[in-house]
């Protein structure tokens, strides 16, 4: 379970990231500015609706899961990328230009050893 400290902590660097101001901020969800620097100290408690509104600005989603799942949720992004399927790599060459990944960045592809004539 996250602590009043450990949710300040993720909304402040959350709204370092969107490079919004503390004012814009507050005005954005519809609170105080004083509110949101005691939600940002960790030290005070606030309403689930004020921590919605802010979430909700930040580009974030508030999500309740049962405490067996919270680890696997937590490790999710160090799991690193989803495994890709033989499916899904040939769609994405389907519809990638030669010449390009499919993140659409130029790569250099040698062009194969040319085969020596049978005589």
């Amino acid at each position: 379970m996250l602590t009043l400290s450990d949710i300040a902590t993720l909304l402040r660097a959350a709204a370092q990231r969107n490079g919004i101001t503390q004012a814009r901020l507050a005005d954005a969800a519809g609170i105080s500015r004083r509110t949101l620097t005691h939600v940002f100290s960790g030290e005070e408690d606030f309403r689930i609706s004020t921590l919605m509104a802010l979430a909700d600005r930040l580009g974030l989603e508030l999500l309740l899961v049962p405490k067996g799942a919270a680890p696997a949720m937590a490790a999710g992004e160090a799991l690193g990328p989803p495994v890709r399927s033989v499916v899904t790599e040939a769609l994405e060459a389907l519809h990638t230009p030669p010449g390009t990944d499919p993140d659409g960045l130029t790569t250099s592809r040698a062009e194969p050893p040319a085969r020596k004539a049978r005589r």
